[in-house]
């Protein structure tokens, strides 16, 4: 969806105020409310921070995000940004990984830290290729059988990944 629909206010907080939170988890244009909801809920029981980037392609009132993990919000924080180029230039000084279904480099090579930014493409289309050609040492993947799907759905690859970094990272605050 091309256009940005107004998003709820009083549902999001400032990149400051989710600082110390163990991981970043970022959805650039999500396209799919259920995809986001799971996210939602996991950062919800992870103290990841989430991320969307817009144009979102639904409303975060929505009720199909709701039913996936809305009810959750209370337990999150949640940082808008008005598109990809603000989301990077935003996050400019952070740590960011970049996932692709064809980056060479798996997810568990990685050694995480604390902080770090998970960055998730649209179900659609994925990250920009020009995005992840330009961040090509810091762009992974989660490893399939070859010829098997084109992708893993959006919301199974964040649990996927977001795990296995608070996995290196100890599970900080998790037991």
């Amino acid at each position: 969806m091309s256009r940005s629909i107004a998003q709820p206010h009083e549902r999001v907080t400032q990149l400051v105020d989710v600082e110390d939170a163990p991981l970043h988890l970022v959805l650039v244009e999500p396209e799919i409310p259920p995809n986001t909801g799971n996210v939602a809920r996991l950062c919800a029981a992870t103290g990841c921070a989430l991320h969307l980037v817009e144009p979102l392609g639904f409303r975060i009132d929505d009720r199909e995000l709701k039913r996936a993990g809305l009810d959750y919000w209370h337990a999150l924080g949640v940082v808008m940004h008005p598109s990809l180029d603000a989301f990077l230039a935003a996050t400019a000084q952070k740590r960011r990984w970049f996932f692709s279904a064809k980056a060479e480099r798996g997810y568990a090579e990685v050694r995480y830290e604390r902080g770090d930014m998970l960055v998730f493409g649209r179900e659609t289309k994925g990250l920009p290729s020009e995005l992840t050609a330009r961040e090509h040492e810091r762009t992974l993947r989660i490893p399939m059988r070859p010829q098997s799907v084109r992708s893993i759905n959006l919301s199974t690859a964040v649990g996927i990944a977001a795990y296995g970094a608070l996995a290196k990272l100890g599970f900080p605050g998790l037991a």
